[in-house]
């Protein structure tokens, strides 16, 4: 799980071996869901999936209980769990929220950076480069690769931030929008110019041109939401039900 109780803006529960049964569980169920194999608005019924991940019911259930707290599962009452409904209103509240938050992050973290911060922004930036270029080539893999050197590029951006609370409301809203970002990512493959993006981000974080670098970074956050706009399908009712993705049927 995320560093939520320091607030630190670390959102990879992958980093590190599960130490509980719960934790285990927790982040199987997590990764199955942001990987789209548990749809939107899916019904969690826990006498089948204690036999697919290999838990009690009671340590399915606490697992569950986690993702409620993340917002990823919603508990019905007697009914049980279902995976949480995505809708484009959704996703545009977290990417303009998102904005506000990253773009302040990163201003302090410019302001506030030293030696070390900048030779760390070095090293993520030239790992999500190999990551992109391996996703350009449709390598096996190359998505997860991607998404977790994607993090750790933005995670390490306003990693010299003075503050703790955005760090950990920023460690909220990613977690909300990989869902999202997977949505995009695996309908239309990451284009050159995102690439480009990430290369002009750094190098305005570098030469601390706070102005430059915070303008290409909101807009850049803007893209995940106008491309899920361009792949998504929703019902004539509007957007309160699940996102069907255009080429997931």
């Amino acid at each position: 799980m995320e560093q939520m109780i320091t607030g630190e803006f670390q959102i990879n529960s992958e980093a590190y071996e599960p130490k509980t049964l719960v934790d285990g569980a927790y982040r199987r169920l997590r990764r199955d869901i942001i990987e789209g194999r548990h749809l939107p608005g899916a019904k969690l019924r826990v006498e089948h999936l204690k036999d697919e991940y290999a838990v009690g019911a009671g340590t399915l259930r606490e697992a569950l209980a986690l993702l409620v707290s993340d917002s990823l599962v919603v508990a019905q009452g007697q009914r049980g769990f279902r995976v949480a409904p995505i809708s484009l209103s959704d996703i545009e509240d977290i990417t303009r929220t998102r904005v506000m938050l990253e773009c302040e992050a990163l201003r302090q973290s410019i302001l506030a950076g030293d030696d070390a911060w900048e030779a760390s922004l070095v090293g993520a930036f030239h790992r999500l480069t190999r990551a992109e270029e391996k996703l350009a080539g449709d390598v096996d893999g190359s998505v997860n690769e991607w998404e977790e050197r994607n993090r750790v590029f933005h995670e390490t951006l306003i990693g010299a931030s003075t503050s703790r609370w955005i760090r950990h409301f920023l460690a909220i809203l990613y977690r909300q929008s990989e869902r999202y970002r997977r949505i995009s990512v695996l309908n239309r493959p990451v284009p050159q110019d995102v690439h480009e993006e990430h290369e002009r981000i750094f190098k305005a974080a570098i030469a601390r041109n706070v102005d430059e670098a915070t303008r290409l970074l909101a807009g850049h956050i803007m893209r995940t939401f106008h491309t899920i706009q361009g792949v998504a399908r929703f019902s004539p009712d509007g957007d309160t039900v699940p996102v069907r993705v255009a080429n997931a049927e």
